[in-house]
């Protein structure tokens, strides 16, 4: 889902910044108010992760690859989608100036994908499936699910600049991640999920209370 320059026109990559850089904005904002000494190290190792795990590329055609995200993890773990868009961020700035993967100009609709749509979807399916089918399936499908949108998304984008005729795109990034977001995206995110949940209960919790209640205000603010 690294998106190259060459896939998109410069017009339609400007247009995915413009709407990429709000959430950037508003991600920084919530690093500012809700990072402490204790959550740093842990946003850190999280990154870390994210970035391991999008190292393992596996082909699917048309010059694309397929890989897990990270970005509902993230999102579970600090109970915000705005840590997700971070993190992501951090990671394909990394990824893209330091290693060429993926593109400069169309870094805006990899954040977008990744970072927006993937941790958006993925923690609000968690939150609306968690009470009535527990933490660990609902890690598992906001995982599978916020992959699948997003490589779906991708897919479009890059109907929309030409480069990828629209149902060939949509059945190669659509089953590709579906099957990936199953062995991986889902599975790892259910496990970490679980463990913090029986290792430390409290610091989950405290997250996903918390950090709902702050996303409340912020929006009705």
């Amino acid at each position: 889902m690294h998106i190259p320059d060459s896939f998109i026109p410069l017009g339609q990559a400007v247009v995915y910044w413009v709407i990429t850089i709000p959430f950037i904005f508003m991600s920084m904002k919530w690093a500012k108010n809700e990072l402490d000494e204790m959550k740093i190290p842990i946003l850190a190792a999280l990154a870390a992760g994210v970035f391991a795990i999008q190292a393992m590329n596996i082909p699917i055609g048309m010059g694309t690859s397929g890989h897990m995200v990270g970005a509902t993890l993230v999102a579970i773990v600090f109970a915000s989608p705005w840590a997700g868009v971070l993190v992501l961020t951090l990671v394909l700035l990394v990824q893209g100036f330091a290693f060429g993967d993926g593109g400069i100009t169309t870094m805006g609709a990899n954040i977008l994908n990744m970072g927006v749509v993937s941790g958006f979807v993925g923690y609000y399916t968690y939150v609306a499936l968690r009470k009535s089918v527990g933490t660990s399936i609902a890690a598992f499908g906001g995982a599978w699910l916020g992959l699948f949108i997003s490589a779906i998304v991708c897919a479009l984008q890059m109907w929309f600049a030409g480069t990828f005729p629209l149902v060939p795109g949509l059945i190669a990034m659509g089953t590709y991640h579906l099957i990936i977001g199953f062995i991986g995206e889902g599975l790892i995110t259910a496990v970490v999920i679980t463990s913090i949940a029986k290792s430390r209960p409290d610091l989950l919790e405290d997250s996903f209370n918390a950090g709902s209640d702050r996303y409340n205000t912020e929006v009705r603010a």
